[in-house]
């Protein structure tokens, strides 16, 4: 099969495909009940506003990776042509940079598969370069049981490098991207190298083993971390994992530990998110976090009903700076610019959580509001 597809991968595409062809990304939704706040148009809108700054601010590396992801989504609620010419032709996915840690490559190999997705499935050349993308980091030896589990590794064994920040480390999107690619060409090899992560070899545990505990709750070790924790976001990032894992092999065990993850780290009981607000407290990547969390509602809306509303509250509480009350600006609102951490007196860990409207804060802001504005529109 692949031959033909490299084959083809060399013939045009043009553009007209892809603005007069819907997408056939079918998603499960459900409906609930009007928002008293906001209809569609004015999400819509603000989507907009977030990423028009965005698209002035871009850097065509794993940054702007984040917001291409978010543009994606919302190019199928909006069908605005000129979101594709931007991530497409102005700036083509495939000329992104490699970036050095795993993760930042896996941002990457993801923005090109939901473009190639919002698209028809139609530019197999966003598939080839994500493979081309996944490969490397495979060549290069970052899929390792280094230290006892499975683990896409920042930096190649060998390299030199001492610096292990372990949050980065274990993100493991480069499993969802391989469940992405198997989808795409049911090269298996792509679903072994998931499942390898996920449940291990031997007496190598992976994934669900090291640590998933059970009912939604994830624990990790302490140590040089966003807020000292070997996991991001409590776990959120394995509702990509696991949601991408069910989809790709139907197994009913991924689809209960996304849902039961999404439903624990959103229960202001966790301890991990405001009980009026629903703002992650902690950490950055709030776009990464939203996105996460609407991959497991995606499996499941029914049995997450309050999911889609609590974004919201969360989204309504950057837009309005916390009803007005915020210490600091969330939204800037000469530019739309938001800042990078959501807590509305600070005090979050991570990755320039203080900067407002930079590629890193505005392309996480655009991925929130642009794939809150697919599932929103389509309840």
């Amino acid at each position: 099969m692949w031959p033909v597809v490299a084959a083809l991968v060399l013939v045009p595409v043009t553009l007209l495909v892809f603005l007069v062809t819907p997408s056939d990304d079918h998603r499960p939704v459900v409906a609930t009940p009007q928002s008293p706040l906001e209809g569609p148009d004015s999400w819509i809108d603000r989507a907009r506003a977030v990423t028009a700054l965005f698209h002035e601010v871009y850097t065509p590396c794993w940054e702007g990776a984040y917001g291409a992801i978010g543009d994606a989504y919302l190019f199928r609620a909006a069908r605005d042509s000129s979101l594709l010419q931007f991530h497409l032709v102005d700036h083509d996915l495939r000329q992104m940079c490699e970036g050095t840690w795993v993760d930042d490559r896996a941002w990457v190999c993801l923005a090109e598969l939901e473009w190639w997705a919002a698209t028809g499935k139609r530019d197999l050349g966003l598939v080839m370069d994500a493979i081309r993308r996944y490969n490397e980091a495979r060549r290069q030896g970052r899929l390792s049981s280094h230290e006892g589990f499975w683990s896409w590794y920042n930096w190649p064994p060998g390299s030199g490098v001492n610096e292990r920040i372990f949050t980065n480390s274990n993100m493991n999107q480069m499993a969802t991207v391989a469940c992405k690619l198997y989808d795409a060409t049911g090269d298996r090899r792509f679903l072994k190298d998931a499942l390898l992560t996920w449940n291990g070899e031997g007496k190598v545990p992976g994934i669900e083993k090291r640590w998933y505990r059970g009912d939604g709750k994830w624990e990790g070790r302490l140590g040089r971390a966003a807020f000292g924790k070997e996991l991001p976001w409590d776990g959120a990032g394995y509702c990509a994992v696991a949601s991408a894992l069910f989809r790709s092999t139907s197994d009913e065990k991924y689809r209960r530990i996304a849902i039961a993850t999404a439903r624990r780290v959103m229960d202001p009981a966790s301890g991990w998110v405001d009980p009026e607000d629903f703002y992650q407290l902690r950490m950055d990547g709030n776009g990464a976090f939203v996105n996460f969390l609407l991959d497991a509602y995606a499996l499941a809306p029914d049995q997450l009903p309050d999911l889609l509303r609590k974004v919201e509250t969360m989204l309504t509480h950057v837009w309005t700076n916390n009803h007005g009350r915020a210490g600091l600006t969330l939204h800037r609102e000469s530019d739309h610019g938001i800042r990078n951490g959501w807590n509305p007196f600070g005090g979050e860990d991570g990755y320039k959580v203080n900067e407002v409207g930079t590629v890193h804060a505005q392309g996480e802001a655009a991925r929130a509001f642009g794939t809150f504005v697919y599932y929103f529109n389509q309840r």
